[in-house]
Order: C-alpha cells, then structure tokens, then sequence
C-alpha cells in the first residue's frame, strides 16, 4: 500500500490530507503535528477571514488558489456547518495618491475573476461605513469571515473518517532515506512512508533541510500584533475595512476585521519576531534568532525596507501610532478604544537577495514535495493548495 507523511497538523496539512482521502483511496496518510492539538500556529492566530483574491497578481498561483480556494472553502463549511460569513470588505483610499493605485486594484480584481466589484464615491462608502474615512472606496462582496479553529476539527474527523491517521505530540526529529522512501523519526516514535510532504510552515524550511535539501529560502518570522475594539465603540465598523496597500512595501497595511463570534480586531502590524513561534514582545528563541542573523537574505532585506522596518517597530510599542495608522480608515477611533488583543506569526520566505517571496512556492524533489511559501491566504485556499499538491505526487 502507498504511504504518505505528511510534516505538519496546520490548515494546509491537514487539507492536504483530507484531499489524498478523496482522491487517492488506499494511501495510508499520516499527519504528524509537533504539538498537543492541530492548528495551533499560522492557522490559529489569524483574524479568521476568508479572502477571495483582490491583491494577487493575475495569473499567480495565489490569484487562483484564492479564487478557487474560497468556493472550496464555503462549500466545505455549508457541508460541515461550520460558523460562517460573506458580509464583504471596503478598501479605501485617503487621497489622490491612493486613489489611483485603487483604481489598479479594481483593474486587478476583475482580471482575477471576482464577482460584484464596486466603486464608491465618497457619499456611497458613508451608506455601508457611515463611519469609514477617505475619498473613495471598493466594494468587495465576497471576502468573508470564518471560524478557521472549526474547519481544522471537521478536517481531521473527515481524515480519520477515511482510515488515515494525525498523530500529535509528534515533533520530527529526524528524516532518513530507507528501503521503503523515508524513516521518519519523532517524539512519538518512528514511522515510514514512501513519500513525505512537508506543510511545517514556521519550520519548512528545516524539514527540508533534515531531508538533504539545501535552504535556499529561509523563513524569517514576523509577529503581526491586533488590538480588540472595546464593545461600546464596536458600532464603528460594520464590515472588514482595509487600505490601499503601498506597492513598495511587502505587508498590506493595518486594518478592521469583524470576528465570526462577535467583537472588531484593528491590526496587525508587522515585527521581526525574535522567534518563530513569537507571540509576545518577551518571546525569544537563540537558534531563531542565530537563523536570522547568519542569513544574508535577512540584512538584504533591511537594506530594501529600512524605513518600513523602523516605523513598524515604533508601532509595535506605540498605541498612538497604531491608533493614528486606524484613524486613515476610521478617524473617530481613539487611542482609548483600543484594547490588547493577540498576535499571530507569519512565515514568510524570503530569498538570498533580500525579497519575500510574494506567490505560494513548492518545491518537488524525489521521494518529498515541500510547501515552503504559504502565507495568506493560505488558510483561505488550503483546499485547493491541497488540491494542487495531489496533482504534482507521482
């Protein structure tokens, strides 16, 4: 019988999964998960929103994969039941300068094939947002929100429904070749495969490396910190707010997102974490932090954004700065509004000369495949990243 590992219990890996149950029957599939639950990384500390394609290139796999990955994952959640909602987005720009790259963003938006795009004047943008700042908006009907903590349950009930196994408390340890393809060794004992495919996203690159793989990319960590809107002053904001993101820079921007179980998040920004798995200020990891800074990649990438750099750092220890980034958007925010609320962590790769990669990237090699780029929207399209990762296994 065939068997397929497969290196991390996230979104992507657990889709993946779920997939090879469907469409390849008779493969023995094992999901081994460092930690005591799945989904407890990348998937469990994003906003929960289910982006439909807006920003992504035309023609990348992004653009398609959120396209095609947010149909899959509306219909996974009708199927399951699982908490839900297309209450739709507003982007919107500040002024002239902004204005114009919108309008780029339109362009983009219907070459990548979304449904219902708008534009809106200033009085228009007050009839959905009466509170929402600047000149002119776009309407964006099909972004939505989800419970992605929901999806990753109904994903493993459907895996092990299917015969196939996650095993958790399993942190890999180490990969050797064997007559079979692959020993796979971890905390909770050792297991063979034929195949592995590697969705350890924080660590990808390093399950890479234990295979023999070279790490050309590198995962640099960056801590995206939210703060909550108090519940008197929720009323602000109706829908999901969001700028016009700067083409100069890697990250989109701050901005309000709704939470399918109620409540408004305002955030991120994006820190280097001084680990992968940073989730406070206080977090620190000597071997991440060793990665980073023996990476070339890295100071590559300070050299290309040093302002952005520094501004997001003040951010980061500024509620005032963070408040006057929201105000853009919403400008009766106060800075007394807003409460601490969570972080998550992104895995972003970045190349030896500095740049993040911005598409979803795989590497194929014999015996492995490796998910080494699978930022958002990655848990938006885990379906059809998973889809695509079936139809490259030999």
């Amino acid at each position: 019988m065939p068997s397929i590992i497969i290196a991390g219990g996230g979104i992507v890996g657990l889709a993946t999964a779920y997939r090879l149950g469907q469409r390849r029957p008779g493969t023995s599939v094992i999901v081994l998960e460092k930690e005591t639950q799945v989904g407890r990384h990348q998937t469990g500390h994003n906003s929960g929103v289910l982006h439909c394609g807006l920003y992504y290139k035309p023609g990348s796999i992004k653009a398609r994969m959120a396209v095609e990955g947010i149909r899959q994952m509306v219909e996974f959640c009708e199927l399951h039941r699982i908490p839900h909602e297309i209450c739709g987005k507003l982007v919107v720009a500040v002024d002239g300068a902004e204005t114009e790259r919108l309008r780029d963003l339109h362009e983009r938006g219907r070459r990548n094939g979304l449904q219902g795009l708008r534009w809106l004047g200033r009085e228009e943008m007050i009839e959905i947002e009466p509170n929402v700042g600047g000149v002119a908006g776009l309407r964006v009907p099909q972004e939505g929100i989800v419970d992605y903590a929901q999806v990753c349950a109904a994903l493993v009930r459907e895996i092990t429904a299917a015969g196939n196994r996650v095993v958790t408390s399993a942190q890999i340890q180490g990969l050797e070749t064997s007559p079979a393809g692959w020993l796979v060794k971890t905390a909770a004992g050792d297991f063979s495969a034929s195949f592995v495919i590697n969705c350890a996203g924080l660590h990808c690159d390093r399950v890479s490396a234990l295979t023999g793989q070279k790490r050309e990319v590198r995962i640099v960590p960056f801590r995206g910190e939210y703060y909550q809107i108090r519940p008197e002053r929720r009323h602000l904001v109706r829908h999901l707010i969001y700028p016009v993101p700067d083409p100069r820079f890697p990250f989109l921007g701050v901005h309000f997102t709704r939470l399918i179980h109620g409540g408004i998040e305002a955030g991120p920004n994006a820190v280097l974490a001084l680990a992968r798995e940073g989730y406070r200020k206080t977090d620190i990891n000597f071997r991440d932090i060793a990665d980073i800074a023996t990476y070339s990649g890295f100071w590559r990438f300070l050299a290309r954004y040093p302002g952005m750099c520094f501004n997001e750092l003040r951010r980061s220890f500024s509620r005032r700065l963070f408040c006057e980034s929201l105000q853009r958007l919403v400008p009766a925010i106060r800075e007394d509004d807003l409460v601490s609320g969570g972080a998550g962590v992104r895995a972003q790769a970045l190349d030896p000369s500095g740049a993040p990669l911005q598409d979803f990237y795989f590497v194929a090699r014999p015996n492995a495949l490796h998910v080494l780029n699978a930022p958002s929207p990655g848990a938006t399209a885990s379906l059809a990243i998973a889809d695509e990762i079936v139809a490259q296994l030999p």
